[in-house]
């Protein structure tokens, strides 16, 4: 069955924080970086199975528009010029459902290679 199609969608915090209300009345508040580290394109999910990219060092990110694509999706357009994943109503569904498991699965996978969510310090 097909996620609903929401019925607001706004940012919030800076563009930080998405907020997505469906018609079935789920409401979820999505943090710009879990939606770039969950990011629907092939940057980040890769061309096959097993290609997908561990995106890491994005703490700081942030969302500065949303754009429309059709009645299905939107394309968010994120600060570190992310701008190719196209997010359909069933993904952002999802991705609000399943937050909590999602987001430990992403942080017991960064420990484990040894990454950060911070962004990398430049020079001293």
């Amino acid at each position: 069955m097909a996620a609903p199609a929401p019925v607001e969608i706004r940012l919030r915090e800076a563009g930080r924080l998405l907020d997505v209300s469906f018609r079935d009345g789920a409401r979820f508040a999505l943090p710009a970086e879990y939606l770039r580290v969950e990011s629907p394109s092939a940057e980040v999910q890769g061309h096959a199975p097993g290609q997908r990219v561990l995106v890491h060092g994005r703490r700081e990110v942030g969302i500065m528009r949303i754009e429309p694509v059709g009645n299905y999706a939107v394309r968010l357009v994120f600060d570190d010029l992310h701008d190719t994943g196209i997010y359909s109503w069933d993904l952002l569904y999802a991705l609000g459902a399943e937050q909590a498991s999602r987001w430990a699965d992403y942080e017991a996978a960064l420990a484990a290679r040894g990454l950060s969510r911070d962004p990398p310090r430049r020079g001293r």
